[in-house]
């Protein structure tokens, strides 16, 4: 292959805005969040999970509807949860859902994208301050936080060892023609 013939398309991401429906209100606790995005989550018939984001001062900067689920379910991916965040340059971000239900208590899959979650958001710097569940008619919610079941960690560990970094994907060299192959990685840096 000739440098010539290699091609590599250059894409452009932009934050669009639609029109507002949130309050500049500070969000400081489940309530404002309620306040904020609750009229629109109560009466939905399935479940959508939005992320508000937010400035250091935790003003709203936007809301991002990630994902529209069905009766009692919403599949989102951390990806899509921190699209908006990032264009935003949001300093602080809240996940909030609703279950059309009525019943706030969170599911299994709600559990773990939350821990995914905050995962993620520690290691970026935008920090999850709580992911809180409305049901019915806002007056009920259950909010991560307030069971002290979100921490932002600010003291995260890496790897200094470059031998103990495992990436997703390894690249190595071929016997044949010296291009690299790329691979699904393992821990002992071996293709699959």
């Amino acid at each position: 292959m000739k440098d010539s013939d290699f091609q590599l398309d250059v894409v452009a991401v932009r934050l669009v805005k639609d029109s507002p429906i949130y309050s500049s209100v500070k969000i400081s606790d489940p309530k404002s969040a309620i306040k904020a995005m609750g009229e629109v989550l109560k009466d939905l018939d399935r479940e959508v999970l939005g992320i508000i984001n937010l400035k250091a001062d935790d003003t709203p900067i936007n809301c991002h509807i990630a994902s529209v689920g069905s009766l009692d379910a919403s599949l989102a991916e951390p990806r899509e949860m921190l699209k908006a965040a990032i264009l935003s340059n949001a300093a602080n971000m809240i996940m909030i859902h609703n279950h059309p239900s009525g019943d706030i208590m969170p599911s299994e899959p709600d559990i773990r994208i939350t821990d995914r979650m905050a995962k993620v958001c520690s290691l970026i710097g935008i920090p999850l301050l709580d992911h809180v569940i409305v049901g019915g008619d806002n007056t009920r919610y259950f909010s991560f936080q307030e069971k002290g079941m979100v921490r932002y960690m600010s003291m995260l560990e890496y790897e200094t060892d470059m031998e103990k970094i495992q990436l997703g994907r390894v690249a190595e060299r071929s016997g044949g023609d010296g291009q690299e192959v790329y691979g699904r990685g393992t821990s002992d840096g071996k293709r699959r």
